[in-house]
């Protein structure tokens, strides 16, 4: 449904190493950088996440990224949390939503409640 989804960040340096660390087990990579901000992506998609820099505090944003297969969502959760984010909600099915939610959240360095779920059963 989206392009790209773009925010500010308080501290650029951290958030993009936050990114690309806790997103790199979903196959997420710098696609380019330059004097607006940093773009990351996937090779399976065309859409994009987008950070720039900005001087106000940043407004906090729940995002969720969609896993293949729940190893991904472990391993971005430990990636994660290896990066200097804080706990949200480890790995584990959230029923709540539907009996196959398998999610983890974690709270990144401007405080943005990151998400990544896996709607698949386990196999």
């Amino acid at each position: 449904m989206f392009d790209h989804v773009v925010f500010g960040v308080s501290d650029y340096a951290a958030s993009k190493a936050f990114f690309l660390k806790a997103l790199e087990p979903l196959g997420v990579a710098i696609v380019s950088e330059g004097p607006l901000g940093v773009e990351f992506c996937c090779s399976d998609s065309n859409a994009s996440l987008c950070i720039r820099r900005v001087e106000e505090a940043a407004t906090h944003l729940h995002l969720a990224f969609k896993a293949v297969n729940r190893g991904q969502v472990e391993n971005f959760y430990k990636a994660a949390i290896e990066a200097g984010a804080k706990d949200n909600g480890a790995p584990g099915l959230r029923p709540q939503y539907h009996s196959n939610y398998y999610a983890a959240f974690v709270i990144g360095p401007d405080g943005h409640n990151i998400e990544v779920v896996c709607h698949e059963p386990e196999v």
